[in-house]
């Protein structure tokens, strides 16, 4: 009498979705602990705010995201579909406070797209486009407000003596290096003049549909500005004795200089860039701190945790 032997049970499947579902309020978790003194320096801080201004900055805040959405739909020349496409962006920015500074909402805005039926490397050139249309936008912003008001900053405090020098060599190593090695290498040449064809055939398709163009531009001046008021609400609901315009031009100042800062989401960097920036502007230190902490507290940590959930959420159902 022969036995059969019953066949091994299969091992399950790893849930690598469910496992990135919960992945970024895990993080999210990690990163409040890391900055616990700053949360409870800055909700102090918003206790004794005037809470008008703060509906402002709140307002203010929440339509960045729909900015962003018109910027990345301006940037591409298929339609995406509108409420996935806001709801991507708000995830978008709880990734991007939780890896390095560009890394998480770029990763989320090219997988949306690529889900949605974009090609690949469309996609990463829709990306691309995005970049330096909010770069171009941001920087432009502010040259034109430091022309109206050429006052608006001291120089001095902004830059301490004998930075500038080093930091024009940094950049020039950094331009050297990249230089050398697209010509050196031709693997890597090949690749970035292939991308570099398939984003100005992108770039020429978008800016041949007036309406398109208007969206990527239009969105990507208006993000930035919106960044901007926010910063000097709050400066209003706490009494920063720095004029509202004044605020503007310190925050964009502070946000292009920490570009180039990989911490997650300038986490670190921009508040201490804000504080710089604000008291280079004329407030003194102390106000200026606590403008800076209440600031972040709206436009990071409150939409954190909803934003972590949201991009829980489009994992599960596939949307990213």
């Amino acid at each position: 009498m022969t036995v059969e032997r019953l066949p091994p049970s299969l091992p399950r499947r790893l849930p690598v979705r469910q496992i990135l579902c919960l992945l970024p309020l895990a993080l999210v978790v990690v990163v409040a602990v890391q900055h616990r003194s700053v949360l409870a320096d800055g909700f102090g801080h918003l206790t004794t705010a005037e809470w008008p201004w703060l509906l402002v900055a709140v307002a203010a805040t929440c339509l960045t995201w729909v900015a962003a959405a018109v910027t990345r739909q301006g940037a591409l020349v298929e339609r995406l579909p509108k409420g996935r496409l806001l709801a991507a962006q708000f995830a978008a920015g709880a990734a991007n406070h939780l890896l390095p500074t560009g890394l998480g909402a770029s990763a989320v805005n090219l997988r949306f797209m690529t889900v949605c039926g974009v090609p690949l490397a469309r996609s990463s050139s829709a990306l691309a486009l995005y970049m330096l249309a909010e770069s171009i936008a941001r920087i432009g912003l502010l040259l034109a407000l430091l022309i109206a008001f050429p006052d608006a900053l001291r120089v001095d405090v902004l830059l301490p003596n004998g930075s500038v020098g080093p930091l024009l060599l940094v950049v020039g190593a950094v331009v050297c290096v990249a230089v050398t090695v697209l010509l050196l290498i031709r693997r890597v040449r090949t690749v970035v003049f292939t991308f570099l064809r398939t984003a100005l055939g992108e770039a020429r398709s978008v800016h041949s549909r007036p309406a398109r163009a208007l969206a990527l531009w239009g969105g990507a001046i208006t993000f930035p500005a919106l960044q901007a008021a926010g910063l000097a609400a709050v400066g209003q609901a706490l009494g920063l004795s720095v004029p509202p315009l004044h605020m503007a031009v310190a925050y964009l100042a502070a946000t292009v200089a920490v570009a180039l800062v990989p911490t997650p989401g300038g986490l670190g960097s921009v508040e201490a860039a804000l504080i710089v920036a604000l008291v280079a502007a004329g407030g003194p230190a102390a106000v200026a701190t606590a403008v800076v902490l209440a600031y972040r507290i709206i436009t990071v940590w409150l939409p954190l945790l909803p934003g972590a959930l949201t991009l829980g959420a489009l994992v599960r159902w596939k949307v990213i």
